[in-house]
Formats: structure tokens, C-alpha cells, sequence
């Protein structure tokens, strides 16, 4: 009981202390992201706190931080300007566009939820995997360089003279901190990344150094401070727009493309985090929490959000592995709005930074450079590609386009596993042994081994160890059995499976004389049921 006691007790001081550094964390990148979809801090910051608690609350993966996050707000970025266009230009309308938006990106997260459909994430291979993790680090990492700059007559430039130095020093600084403190071993249960905050912030106050700090970056933004009060239900959504089907026809895709993005990076970053703690997440469960999230922070004037895998990745490492530590996040970050603004803002933006270079260090796959030459090309060059497309397009682009060249190249390599031995009976007849899976892809090559013309009078196709998967292989074999018999000679087809079977004898009646029933015919399954063919099935079109 003690054990158990301390145990927990030791969680929670994790989750708590692994919260407020996640939180202050939040506050650049949820004004960031505002920034880039274009509208005001405080919407990237509602939609941060309330995605956040929501999803704490009730997601499927208890120590996994969601927000605002840059691959949504690079597809809001249109939808807020195209919505501005719309109306005067004092009327604002793109705002209450993305609120109607993200709450049917909402809906449409609930029902993939509902309907199950988070288990797919399965389907996604490990090098897309991979280059979905080496991709966002990339982007992450871009992401930071921005902070470099400096906004000199409306217009971002790099730092120069002391500003560069002293950005790059307190990075360092920052950096060398968090990469120290694990080495102590006093100090290894203390959160080193907000061990590193303080610190650094602590040096720049009391300096007085001349160094950006959040307030600073809030006000080059065009932004008037981070002070807020709590978030309300936003009406004017609803009074502004009109609901009608163009409205529809407007928002719709867009909440459709950042339905897919949202529920991708969350269910990829669900992945790596149970990787990172040998542990199992909700995949459906957690489609359906971030909906619901998503439709309250659209109601109440949010920006919406999503997984967010570098802040996920300091909770982790921070020790948070509860719903507590996400909570924690949230309601601090809500505090800090409301009571602490003027004390977040003195925080130097170097330290956040270096904080989120060292998350980049700790999510970028070293392993793909050492195992490059180890694994097939085709993987390398999915990873590659997933990775490239998700710094140049967005997520969702990139796994797609991962898994449907993976898809392609399993296809390609197993139709080129089909073989045919061919032996002599001691009475004539001729054995195709087929060996390999028969599938849409492999039946040019699977027709090809058979030579009707010259064969002798009886032949016999043994399938014992090959593996019909689809019905166009079903076509196939039928297709193979009107050539032989058209050519007036014998055929017997052996060792089928049962729903292979039942398929034929529903095609035609004479698969019953030429089909040969054996206590060894193998068990497995096609890709759908007999009972979805009620018909002949020479009256379908494969």
C-alpha cells in the first residue's frame, strides 16, 4: 500500500510539474499558429486551452497534449482570407467562417469515431511512420528559425550584432541546461525543460537584457498582449453568416481536409506515444474526444486543434504520463491568460526556443540514416518522400501519399511471387502446382504459366499452396476453366478453399464435376463473402 501510495503520489507531482512547462510552451506556439491562419492571439489560445482540457478529459491517450496546431492553421490561412473577401472590409467575416468551419471539422472527427474508423491507422507502415516523424521535426525546427527575426518597418528580418548573439547564446544555454540536468542525479526527476525556463528567464530579467520575449513577439505580430478574459459562446457566428447551402459548399472542404489532418497527426502521434511508454491508446475513442473538442472551441470563438507531437513529446519527457499532466497544461494556460500576462510575457522567447530544439533533437528518427542502407529501397524512398511532402504540402498529403506507394509497391512485389511447377502423372495427365497469392495483380502473370494449346487432354491445377484473395482471382480461375473446356480437354481444380468454392459453384453448374473436395483443402477467407453475391457469378462484371 505505501508503494502504491507513493507511486501515485510521485505521478502526480510529474504531471503537474511536466503540465506547467508544457503550458508555457503553449504560449508562443498557439500565438504562432494564430498569426499564421491569420486572426488574433487569443483565438490560437482559446482553441489551445480548451482542444486541450477537452481532450485530457476524455481522449483516448492519457498523457498526450493537444492544441493549436501550424498544419491546421496553414489551411485555415485561405479560408480566413477567402471568408474576409466575402464580406466589407470591416465586417471580419473570415473569423466567424473558420468558427462554422472547425465546428463541421468537428462533427465529421465524431462520426469517424463513431464509426470506427481510427483502427485504419494500423494500415500506415512503419516508413511512413517514420517520415511523418522526421517531416514534423523538420517543420517544428523551420518553424523556430522564424523566431530569428525581427520586424523592422512591417517588414521580418534576421537578427544581427548582439541581438543574433545573445539569441544564440541563451538557445545554447537553454539547451545545455536540459541536456545536463538528466546527467545529476539529484536533479533527474525535476522537469528539465522548465528547470531551463526559469533559469534563462531569470537571467534575462534581472540582466535586463534586450532580448524578444512573448510579449514582444504578440506586439510584432500586431497583436495588443496576451491578457484575455474567459472564453464565451461566439453568436455572431450564426448571425453574421448565412446558413444556407452555399455556406456549405464553401466551408466543406476545407473542414473536410482539416478533419483528415487533424485526425491523422493525432492518431500518428497517439502512435508514437505509446511507443515512447509501452502502452496502448483509444484510436476511436480519441477521433470522438477531439471532435467534441473541436466543436466546443469552435462555439466559443477557438481556432481549433489537433495532436500536437512536440509538446506531447516534452510532456513525456517531462515525466507527465496521466490525464492530470494535460489538465495541468491547459488550466494554467488559462490562468496565464486571464491573472499571469504581464509575467508570461517577460519570458524570453530564446528559452522556448531551445526547449523546442531539443524536442527536435528527441523526435527526429536517427535510426533511418543507420538502418538506410539495411532496409529495401522502396522504404527508404517512402520514408523520404513522406518526410518531403509533409515540410513542402501539409500531413495529410504526405500519409496519403506514403501509404498508397507502399500499398503499390506490396502490390507490385507479390505479383511477381507467383510461380507454377509443373510435373507428369505416370497416366498423362499434367499438375500445375500453383504456389504464391492470386490476386488482381498477379493474374497476368498467374495466366501465363498455362499452355492450353499443347497440354495433353486431362489437366490438373493443385492450389495448395497458393492463396486466392479477391474475386478478380475467382474471375480468373473461371475464365482459365472456359479455355480448357473449350478446347475440349479435362481440367481439375484441387485443394480451393471453401468460400472459393462457393463462388465457383454459384458461377457455373460444371464447377461441381471439376472441382475436387479434399480433407486437406485450406481454410482461409476473400476479400468479401459469398453471401455478397446472391447471383451467378458470371452475371457480375469484375
Amino acid at each position: 500500500m505505501t508503494k502504491f501510495i507513493t507511486k501515485r503520489v510521485t505521478n502526480v507531482r510529474n504531471d503537474i510539474l511536466s503540465g506547467i512547462t508544457v503550458a508555457l510552451a503553449l504560449v508562443p506556439e498557439a500565438v504562432a499558429f494564430a498569426f499564421v491562419a491569420g486572426v488574433d492571439p487569443l483565438v490560437g489560445l482559446y482553441a489551445a486551452f480548451m482542444v486541450g482540457l477537452i481532450t485530457s478529459l476524455f481522449g483516448g491517450r492519457p498523457g498526450m497534449i493537444s492544441g493549436a496546431t501550424g498544419a491546421l492553421a496553414v489551411v485555415m490561412v485561405s479560408l480566413v482570407a477567402e471568408g474576409n473577401a466575402m464580406g466589407n472590409a470591416d465586417e471580419n467575416l473570415g473569423l466567424y467562417y473558420l468558427f462554422l468551419t472547425v465546428i463541421l471539422m468537428g462533427t465529421i472527427q465524431v462520426l469517424a469515431g463513431v464509426l470506427k474508423l481510427g483502427k485504419f491507422v494500423r494500415l500506415i507502415p512503419h516508413s511512413v511512420m517514420m517520415g511523418f516523424v522526421n517531416g514534423l521535426a523538420i517543420v517544428i525546427f523551420l518553424s523556430q528559425l522564424g523566431m530569428f527575426k525581427q520586424t523592422i518597418n512591417d517588414e521580418k528580418v534576421w537578427l544581427e550584432g548582439n541581438g543574433l548573439l545573445y539569441m544564440i547564446g541563451l538557445v545554447s544555454l537553454t539547451m545545455l541546461i536540459m541536456w545536463c540536468l538528466p546527467k545529476i542525479k539529484a536533479t533527474k526527476k525535476l522537469p528539465e525543460a522548465l528547470i531551463a525556463i526559469l533559469v534563462v528567464s531569470g537571467i534575462v530579467i534581472f540582466s535586463n537584457l534586450d532580448v524578444a520575449t512573448v510579449g514582444s513577439f504578440i506586439k510584432d505580430g500586431g497583436g495588443e498582449g496576451l491578457k484575455g478574459g474567459f472564453p464565451v459562446p461566439v453568436f455572431e457566428t450564426f448571425k453574421n453568416i448565412p446558413m444556407n447551402f452555399e455556406t456549405l459548399k464553401f466551408i466543406f472542404p476545407y473542414a473536410l481536409i482539416l478533419a483528415a489532418i487533424g485526425l491523422i497527426e493525432s492518431l500518428m502521434t497517439l502512435n508514437l506515444i505509446d511507443d515512447l511508454t509501452e502502452t496502448r491508446g483509444n484510436t476511436n475513442r480519441e477521433c470522438v474526444a477531439q471532435g467534441g473538442a473541436n466543436i466546443i472551441t469552435g462555439l466559443f470563438g477557438g481556432m481549433g486543434g489537433c495532436a500536437m507531437i512536440g509538446q506531447s513529446i516534452i510532456n513525456i519527457k517531462g515525466g507527465g504520463r496521466g490525464r492530470l499532466s494535460g489538465i495541468t497544461a491547459s488550466v494554467f494556460l488559462l490562468m496565464f491568460i486571464l491573472f499571469a500576462s504581464s509575467y508570461i510575457e517577460q519570458v524570453p522567447i530564446a528559452a522556448l526556443v531551445g526547449v523546442m530544439f531539443m524536442v527536435v533533437i528527441g523526435t527526429f528518427a536517427w535510426s533511418s540514416f543507420r538502418i538506410i542502407n539495411k532496409i529495401p529501397k522502396s522504404d527508404v524512398f517512402v520514408l523520404i518522400l513522406v518526410s518531403a511532402l509533409t515540410v513542402i504540402f501539409d500531413l495529410a498529403i504526405a500519409v496519403i501519399a506514403g501509404v498508397i506507394v507502399s500499398a503499390l509497391v506490396f502490390a507490385w512485389e507479390s505479383a511477381r511471387k507467383i510461380r507454377a511447377r509443373k510435373r507428369f502423372k505416370e497416366d498423362g495427365t499434367k499438375v500445375y502446382e500453383i504456389w504464391g497469392p492470386l490476386f488482381f495483380g498477379s493474374i497476368a502473370t498467374f495466366n501465363e504459366k498455362f499452355d492450353i494449346k499443347n497440354d495433353p487432354n486431362e489437366v490438373e491445377i493443385d492450389f495448395i499452396e497458393a492463396r486466392v484473395s479477391d474475386h478478380s482471382a475467382i474471375e480468373a480461375i473461371f475464365a482459365l476453366v472456359e479455355k480448357y473446356q473449350a478446347a475440349s480437354k479435362k481440367i481439375t481444380l484441387k485443394h480451393l478453399s471453401e468460400d472459393c468454392k462457393v463462388l465457383l459453384y454459384k458461377a457455373s453448374p460444371i464447377f461441381t464435376d471439376i472441382i475436387e473436395e479434399d480433407i486437406d483443402d485450406p481454410r482461409y477467407h476473400l476479400a468479401a463473402n459469398p453471401e455478397d453475391f446472391p447471383k451467378p457469378l458470371s452475371e457480375y462484371k469484375f
